[in-house]
């Protein structure tokens, strides 16, 4: 007997009495500690018995002698344990993971479908505590990131934002589920009633629940507000109009149960129909009510079109005539939303903020008009106060400006003296504007490049009813004389020669933007002079004009065609910022004069295409771009390096990916980490995973879930357009040095600070000559 005055008995076969905590309980000695059944020590006036330790026999003296007839048995044990899932951690240990299926609605199935929802119940008692209130509270944040590692490590699934979104949503559920079942067994009566008493803190779930959190968990629960949503919810869900039959089995499985008993070729199936069979008792047989609710969504299903399904209410929420939910489907269950039952989001009403938006742009489009109309009428009377003239005797022609097409500087004075774009000045004899003699003080002007994309035309054109800068690039227009600057580079047609530079304005003596020749002997960009010519000889000096370079199928793993445009090349001349189609360009050049034939090279370095993977395609079908790279990434047999040009909407950087090793070099010119571009990081390690699952490779567990990322000390751009100049120039010196392995400071050989204008200029130069030899431009 001990100092209490009870009787412990350690018999193994036998009831006992111990004392745990500072409470009493009542079970077998094989029995877990956390399922024996509690006493208050008030309780504890029994004497010490011993029965043969049959679970039964036990259960019986619990409830016939130990605990008496007028002791209170609302509260009985319960024989399970705490759910933990042992099994997974220790396969966990074993490197063993699991597969999981989705479906076409990306919701959880499969045989290890029950399995990861346990889990994740599992992790939610253990890393959320029961205080949380709001799921979507961001303190919560660091804790979700816990449970989403952890899931990962035990269970293949894709590391992808929907995935993600998916699990921890349904993680959310777990913990609604696991308040609610505290409240109704520690809180409520048998009738559901809140208890008055204090309830005992629940020692059995211990080691989820702090006592602090329990105490805290229980004043929640006993606001007034808190039961007055309960008592509502608790009306509610009393008598359901069509009670749900299908226990724990859910929407997706119970689709993929009817899919394999019926051996459909379907991938899915219509909500209503899920509705009805949701709703089928163990019997089979099926109430008259929700027949009729099934044949109604049968008749309107033929009658309304999938955009009217779309654009208002799913059959199965007419049919019900109840409102549908907010970001689901009725009738399909967890994960389901109209984005990806119907492949677009539903639209919804606007804000009142959007709509104010909205009337304020409309507001500001009428007052433009009614500028516009003004300046119309302005150019109308300047129009019919000029002179009747010939095509041969025009008024047009300028001495100030050398005769004939030269390349020019756009400037506006009003509201501010500034930069607009650039193109070029046609000083002929007897030039005409779309059949129209130009007014007094102006020339034809053909815009190439907007540099102010909310610049207005000194004079809107009538023929176009442009009145926008950015809307005549491509077309002519008129230009006041006084804000037209001739380049002080021009070629002249030789083009191998540079021509004497012309004088630049003396009238105005305002401090522009200029750039200097070059000095006696410096480098002469001959082939860039000599394409500009062949550009402006050929149909390339028209709007439009295209020429295609057909990549093959060594490249980017598919043949394609590249688009090259008049106003990409125009990029290369006036050194601005380089779209897609001259990163590949440049990436056939290196492929022709450093891979093709070179067999160590070309197996040792691939690329990627930037038109199959960039921001823009990542944000809208992630799925495509990351089948893209593992297919990319399974062409290989021996240690790749893969060189990437990522465009992330205004800026390029490259990525040199190792598959294999899975290690990724990270070359930014702006000295940015991968950490500002997490789509394109979760895109490669996802991609990266995938690749590892697909050839069945096995790593340390230390490195399952992590890719090494390696920022390289690369040389810096000084202004805000030399990227894609970077880039390529990352590239060719990448193949150049035939190392798969980067240096963390970059190679030795061609290490510094920033690049020169002029190894940028080497580079344009390598582009040009490959656009000659390759007769792209020709007269």
């Amino acid at each position: 007997m001990n100092p209490d005055g009870l009787y412990v008995h350690f018999s193994c076969a036998c009831l006992q009495v111990v004392e745990y905590r500072g409470s009493y309980k009542i079970g077998t000695a094989s029995e877990s500690v956390n399922a024996a059944y509690i006493f208050s020590r008030k309780d504890l006036s029994l004497p010490a018995i011993q029965i043969p330790c049959a679970s039964k026999a036990a259960v019986a003296v619990r409830s016939s002698y130990a605990l008496g007839s007028s002791y209170d048995t609302s509260e009985k044990e319960i024989t399970r344990g705490i759910t933990i899932m042992k099994s997974i951690i220790r396969d966990r240990d074993k490197a063993v993971t699991y597969n999981v299926n989705w479906n076409a609605d990306n919701q959880l199935i499969g045989s290890n479908a029950a399995k990861l929802a346990s889990y994740i119940g599992t992790l939610v008692r253990m890393h959320i505590p029961i205080t949380a209130t709001r799921w979507s509270n961001k303190e919560l944040g660091s804790a979700k990131d816990k449970i989403w590692t952890e899931i990962l490590r035990s269970f293949n699934i894709e590391d992808t934002t929907i995935r993600k979104k998916y699990i921890l949503q349904l993680a959310g559920k777990r913990h609604r589920g696991w308040r609610t079942f505290l409240t109704n067994k520690y809180l409520k009566d048998k009738e559901k009633f809140f208890v008055e008493y204090d309830p005992e803190y629940p020692v059995k779930y211990a080691i989820f629940i702090t006592e602090e959190e329990w105490v805290a968990f229980v004043a929640q629960r006993r606001d007034e507000n808190f039961k007055k949503v309960s008592a509502t919810n608790r009306e509610r869900a009393s008598n359901p109009t069509y009670a749900y039959k299908k226990g724990r089995l859910g929407y997706a499985r119970l689709e993929e149960k009817i899919l394999d008993e019926t051996k459909s070729d379907a991938t899915s199936l219509p909500p209503h129909v899920l509705w009805k069979e949701a709703r089928v008792g163990k019997d089979g047989t099926v109430r008259d009510d929700v027949q009729h609710i099934y044949d109604e969504c049968e008749t309107l299903s033929q009658s309304i079109s999938t955009a009217e399904d779309q654009e208002n209410r799913s059959v199965l929420s007419r049919a019900l005539n109840v409102p549908e939910y907010p970001g689901r489907v009725r009738g399909k269950g967890h994960g389901c939303t109209p984005t990806s039952l119907y492949k677009n989001p539903r639209r919804r009403n606007p804000s009142n903020q959007e709509v104010m938006e909205t009337l304020q742009a409309l507001q500001a489009q009428v007052l433009q008009l009614q500028k516009d109309n003004e300046r119309y009428r302005c150019m109308e009377k300047c129009s019919s106060q000029l002179k009747e003239t010939s095509e041969k005797d025009s008024i047009n022609c300028q001495n100030k400006f050398p005769e004939g097409i030269s390349s020019c500087q756009l400037y506006l004075s009003s509201p501010t003296y500034r930069l607009v774009g650039k193109g070029k000045v046609h000083n002929t004899s007897g030039d005409l504007l779309h059949h129209r003699p130009l007014p007094d003080g102006h020339l034809k002007v053909s815009v190439d490049v907007v540099l102010d994309k909310d610049a207005l035309l000194p004079i809107p054109d009538i023929v176009s009813e442009t009145t926008l800068l950015r809307d005549a690039i491509g077309s002519f227009v008129a230009w006041p004389l006084d804000l037209i600057f001739i380049d002080d580079e021009v070629f002249a047609q030789g083009s191998q020669q540079l021509s004497q530079k012309i004088g630049s304005q003396q009238k105005n003596k305002r401090d522009l933007p200029v750039t200097s020749l070059p000095k006696k002997g410096a480098f002469v960009p001959r082939y860039q002079i000599s394409l500009e010519t062949l550009v402006d000889s050929s149909d390339m000096a028209t709007a439009g004009a295209i020429r295609l370079l057909d990549m093959e199928e060594d490249i980017f793993g598919y043949s394609c065609t590249e688009t090259i445009g008049k106003e990409d090349l125009e990029h290369i001349f006036r050194h601005q910022e380089l779209g897609v189609g001259v990163i590949h360009t440049y990436i056939r050049f290196l492929y022709d004069n450093f891979m093709r034939g070179n067999d160590q090279l070309s197996n040792r370095f691939r690329f990627v295409s930037s038109s199959l993977v960039n921001k823009a395609l990542i944000c809208r079908e992630p799925d495509s771009c990351r089948e893209y790279l593992v297919k990319r990434f399974m062409a290989s047999s021996t240690n790749n390096l893969y060189l990437w040009p990522y465009n992330s909407g205004c800026h390029w950087l490259l990525l040199a990916i190792d598959p294999l090793k899975e290690v990724v070099y990270f070359l930014n010119s702006i000295d940015g980490e991968w950490t500002n571009y997490p789509d394109m990081k979760q895109l490669v390690d996802t991609s990266i995973k995938v690749f590892r699952s697909q050839r069945q490779a096995r790593v340390p567990r230390t490195k399952s879930s992590n890719i090494t990322w390696i920022k390289v000390q690369c040389p810096l751009q000084r202004n805000g357009i030399d990227c894609g100049y970077f880039v390529m120039r990352f590239m060719r010196e990448i193949i150049n040095m035939n190392q798969i392995e980067i240096p963390i400071t970059y190679f030795d050989e061609y290490k510094c600070a920033h690049y020169t204008r002029l190894q940028l200029e080497q580079i344009k130069e390598e582009l040009c000559q490959y656009f000659i030899e390759k007769r792209l431009i020709s007269i």
